[in-house]
Parts: structure tokens; sequence; C-alpha cells
């Protein structure tokens, strides 16, 4: 039998573990705040140890700190728990004003002073086990209600509802009802940077590049580490002429997101354009490597051209 440390969550089941609104935790995964690190088929879910992470990330939430700040803090944890030989279940994590971090019998892992929080892992595994164990069948979403089925619309939404409802529209091509629901979102709550980045996607698939760029502008202003937005904007400053501004965007975007394999490709471009062959080369070598890696082939076509645009970079120059 699998322990709670050994099973796997889906959205609902670790809202209700949680005690945070499922459509709060869709924002905070689509907005590459904290979410599940795991994907079965087309699902993505949740393990335990990043319940641990969304249970430290909601602590920090609600005393106010940035998502940047709160990054940092979670990959503390990240970093320690795969290393830590003790079971999960007898360590606790702590946060002592500046540091989070575990500990197990009062020793201090990462940790010193004085506690400002903490929670045990037993007790997250136990409350983990009681919603496993209570789980029934859960109702279809709304977005799959039966055909010619009436959907009363509920009596009032909140910011997150809106977001997670403005991404089922998107997923569906719906981008006018989507922007719709962005834009409630952000009328209920301005804060929401992933709301404004992808309020600023319809945008600039519509063509209204001005637009769009303040949508960004304004989802980095909020969250200056949110890596989709800035790609966003780099996209527009590269439509609108602005190579330079463009080629310094995406440096930091393949800084913070090493992964983000397009942003690669996207550099390369800027940096053949400005005429830096050596450093295009580098990062098209580096999205075929991350491209490469995905089982599924879907981006082979991008491969070999990036192959091509390599040959083509590393070809002598005729006399």
């Amino acid at each position: 039998m699998t322990t709670p440390i050994e099973r796997e969550y889906t959205f609902g089941a670790a809202a209700r573990i949680l005690d945070v609104p499922e459509a709060k935790l869709r924002y905070w995964s689509q907005s590459g705040f904290v979410g599940p690190s795991l994907r079965r088929g087309p699902r993505q879910v949740y393990s335990f140890q990043d319940l641990i992470s969304v249970r430290a990330a909601k602590e920090l939430v609600d005393r106010g700190f940035q998502p940047s700040y709160i990054r940092k803090a979670l990959e503390q944890v990240r970093k320690t728990l795969p290393h830590v030989d003790r079971p999960l279940d007898k360590l606790r994590v702590i946060w002592d004003g500046s540091t989070l971090g575990l500990v197990e019998d009062g020793i201090a892992f990462e940790v010193t002073g004085q506690r400002r929080f903490d929670f045990a892992l037993n007790d997250l595994a136990e409350r983990a086990a009681r919603v496993l164990a209570i789980s029934g069948p859960q109702p279809a979403p709304e977005s799959q209600a039966k055909e010619g089925q009436v959907k009363e619309p509920p009596v009032k939404r909140d910011a997150f509802q809106w977001f997670t409802e403005g991404l089922e529209r998107e997923a569906e091509g719906q981008d006018a009802e989507a922007e719709a629901c962005y834009r409630q979102a952000l009328a209920s709550d301005p804060g929401l940077a992933a709301a404004h980045t992808n309020l600023g996607g319809v945008l600039h698939r519509r063509g209204d590049l001005g637009a769009a760029r303040t949508a960004f502008e304004a989802a980095l202003a909020i969250d200056p580490e949110q890596p989709e937005a800035r790609y966003n904007l780099a996209s527009i400053l590269f439509q609108q002429g602005e190579i330079e501004q463009a080629a310094s965007e995406l440096r930091r975007v393949v800084q913070q997101s090493p992964w983000f394999a397009d942003a690669h490709y996207n550099l390369a471009s800027a940096l053949e354009r400005l005429g830096s062959k050596r450093q295009a080369a580098i990062h098209l070598n580096r999205f075929i490597d991350l491209q490469s890696a995905d089982p599924s082939g879907s981006a082979q076509p991008w491969v070999e051209e990036a192959r091509a645009r390599l040959r083509r970079l590393e070809a002598p120059a005729k006399k």
C-alpha cells in the first residue's frame, strides 16, 4: 500500500489538503509561481514534496511577501528535500523571518533564530491521507457540462476564478471570451501578474502590439521574474525593431529559466541580427539540446531548422 508521501495529487485533492481554492492553485501553477512538478499524460499532478512547497508558499503569501522572495525561499526547501536521508514525516518546515528550511528533532539544517511559522510534515501527510480516504467522485467541471444543459452563472466569481475561466476559453480558441475573463480578473485584482500576461497574449495574437506590450510590462512591474511575460515582451520588441532591447530581455529569461527552449531560439535570432554569430550558435545548440530531449518529437521541425541555421552560421566566410 502506498503512503501519502508516495501518492500523487490532483489540483482538487491538493486544494482540499491545503485549504487553498483550486482556482488559486491553478493560477499559481500557470504563472510559474509554485505548482505540480509531475505530469501523467495530459494532466499535471502534485507530489507530496510539491504539497510542502505550496503549503510554505501559502504561509508566505499570507504574510505579504512578494513572489520573487517566495520563489527564492522555496528553492532552499526544494534543494534540501531530495538529499535528506530521514523519513519526510519526521521533519518540520520552519521559517524564522528570513530563511525557510527543514528541521528534525530540533536540529536545524538551514534555519536559525526565532520561529515565525512551522508545520510538521507528518501532520501534512495525515491530512493528505484523510482527504484521499474520503474523496469520492467529483462533479464534472463546468466546461464538461452536457450538451444542451443550461449552466447557471455563479453569483460571484473572484479574480482567480475569472482567471481560470479565461484559461479554459483560451484553450478552446475563444480569444474574445478569454480576454473578457482576464479583464474581469484584473478588475477584481489588478495584482494578478499572469492575468496581465495572458491578456497580453490575446492582444498580441490580435495584432494590437501596443496594448500587448503595455500588458506584458504591467505583468513584469508586479512580478519581474515571470519568464513568460518577459519572453513575450521581447517578441514584441523584436517585431518593433528594438533588437538590442529584445536581446537584453531574452538574456534575462534564459538566465532565470535556462530550460526555456524557445527563449534560446529567439535570443539566437536577435544575436544573429546584431552580428554576434558565435553567441547565436551557443543558444541554437542549447535549443537543440533541450528540444531533442522531448520524447514527443513535436519540436523536430524546429530542431532541423535550428541545425540548418547552425550550419550557415558556422560555414566559412566566402572570400
